[in-house]
Order: C-alpha cells, then structure tokens, then sequence
C-alpha cells in the first residue's frame, strides 16, 4: 500500500509539479509522457488496492485472497518490467517530441512575436532556464527572463529534463520491483504456512 502511494506521489509530481506541468499549460504538450504519467498513477492505484485485499487476506488468513494477491503483484511486476524497458526504448522518441514542440512554438513565434504565442514561448524559457534554440544572434529578441543564461539552448534542456526524469522514474521503478518481489515470497510463504496450520489441525 506504500509502495502505491509513493508511486501515485511520484506520478502526480511528475505531472503537476516543477518543470514538466509548465508543459502541460499549454495545448501543444508531449502528450506521450503525461500519458505514461497516467499510466504511472493508475499502476500506483491499483497496486494501493492490491495492497488492501493483501493485507485483508493475511488478517481472515484466506489462501484464497493471498492467492489472489500473488497473482495481482506478478501482474504488476510484469507490467512495470514492460513499461521500464519501454520508457527506455521510447526515450529518444519523448525527447524528439518535446523538442519539436518547442520549435514549432519558436517557428510560429518568428513567424508572428505577438499574442498568445509570445506568452507560451516565455512560458517555456522560464520553465527551461534557457533561451532560444541556436547562437546568440539568433535569441535577440525573444521573449526571456532576465536572470536566463542567453547561451544555454532550449533544446538540450529539454533532452536533459527528459533524462533526468526518465532516470528519475527508473529508480523508482526498480525500488518499487524489489518490494513487489519480497511481497510475492512473503505471501507464498505465508499461503503455505495457512495451509499446514490447516493441514495440522
């Protein structure tokens, strides 16, 4: 159960915390990283759940409850070791996302400085610290804050970012595996000791 938590903890912060919610402010956002954000959340609810019946299970000492909660932690294993090796794979293509994003709000910025788009691609260099996409010529003019480094270019921050959160979400992931084993041995171990309790008696 607070394994769950921290994961429904760590998914909500993802998306609705720091850097990565100043993306979501916005209609053009990487959509297939707060969708893998969801999916962390959902997996954190229902591995809360799982806990529940779990520890209902071990209370009414039911093999069928603890049986059912080995099962539903191998599923969730499973679906995390998936979900890893994906994030992994896909990392290169979130980064490719999000960077064309930003130059799609940078060409539509160059094309027209006023509006909307003027007080998104702030938006992003606040959010970023970082100002423009090239050398110093080309970010005179845009719309930065005052205490940004004029050098530093938004598309490298945004494969940092990216980096740094996707080795984020690994570590938790593997902490969150290693619980899920010791939680399958615990309640095998605990089935068979209900049922030659049983078998005793």
């Amino acid at each position: 159960q607070l394994a769950g938590l921290a994961v429904i903890a760590f998914g909500l912060w993802l998306r609705f915390g720091g850097v990565m919610a100043d993306f979501a402010s916005d209609k053009k956002s990487p959509e297939y990283f707060f969708m893998g954000l969801y999916v962390l959340v959902g997996a954190g609810a229902l591995m809360t759940t799982v806990g529940f019946f779990g520890c209902c299970g071990a209370a009414r000492e039911s093999q069928c409850l603890i049986g059912a909660f080995f099962a539903c932690l191998l599923v969730i294993f499973a679906a995390e070791i998936t979900a890893g090796v994906f994030a992994f794979i896909g990392k290169k293509v979130a980064i490719q996302e999000a960077q064309k994003i930003y130059e799609d709000i940078y060409d539509d910025y160059m094309k027209n400085p006023v509006g909307k788009v003027n007080s998104t691609i702030y938006h992003y260099h606040l959010a970023l610290q970082c100002c423009g996409k090239g050398n110093m010529e080309q970010q005179t003019g845009l719309p930065c804050p005052e205490n940004t480094q004029k050098a530093s270019n938004c598309l490298v921050e945004i494969q940092n970012i990216i980096d740094a959160n996707l080795h984020l979400v690994g570590i938790v992931g593997i902490a969150i595996a290693g619980t899920t084993i010791f939680g399958m041995i615990f309640s095998m171990v605990l089935c068979c000791a209900i049922r030659n309790t049983r078998d005793m008696i």
